[in-house]
């Protein structure tokens, strides 16, 4: 197994022990995760900080949802797709949500360098690149009705994700399920006459 591959297994193995413990996880249970010594955990990474940073880089990768998207049937009704990318996004973003608050509340809380603030992640697997990768996947489930949608495909794109995120930042007990928010998004709110 080459190092790239080691480092990999180990975060994978890692990533669901760093949801349930944060980051009191300790090296032996990391080891018994990965199916490995405790010495290779430092073999490949200098230490577990390393090892926190290289499973947070992973959680924020958004290749699983992008691929999840990916393979949704553009034959299918639009409001089907729509229904599908939106629970792909919920569950990729719960996931996140669940690392870095059991990291936080574990008390590992890492402030971002300066430097990055003010690019506002625009680097290599940064935010706005995960976000404008995000949007062009939407924009191909959206694309087989470009002749029927009242906006190009890259508006509209943008407009559904700034629904959908922005209902996760208010969930409440009475917060509309998914399909709700995809019947809105598609047929508004008043009922046609």
């Amino acid at each position: 197994m080459s190092a790239e591959d080691r480092r990999a297994m180990i975060v994978h193995a890692v990533l669901p022990l760093l949801i349930e413990h944060g980051a009191n996880v300790t090296s032996s249970q990391i080891a018994r995760a990965a199916g490995i010594g405790e010495g290779t955990i430092f073999r490949a990474f200098k230490d577990k900080d390393e090892l926190f940073d290289a499973c947070t880089a992973e959680a924020l990768r958004p290749d699983h949802v992008l691929d999840a998207i990916a393979e949704i049937p553009v034959d299918q009704p639009l409001e089907d797709r729509l229904v599908e990318a939106a629970e792909a996004l919920g569950a990729h973003l719960e996931r996140m949500g669940a690392l870095m608050g059991a990291l936080h509340a574990s008390g590992r809380v890492k402030h971002r360098d300066p430097e990055q603030r003010h690019k506002g992640g625009s680097g290599r697997g940064g935010r706005r690149e995960s976000m404008a990768a995000i949007r062009g996947a939407m924009v191909e489930l959206f694309t087989p009705e470009k002749d029927r949608l009242r906006l190009p495909p890259e508006q509209l794109a943008a407009l559904f994700l700034t629904l959908l995120f922005g209902g996760r930042r208010m969930a409440q007990d009475d917060a509309p399920t998914t399909r709700q928010v995809v019947d809105f998004f598609l047929h508004g709110a008043v009922e046609a006459e």
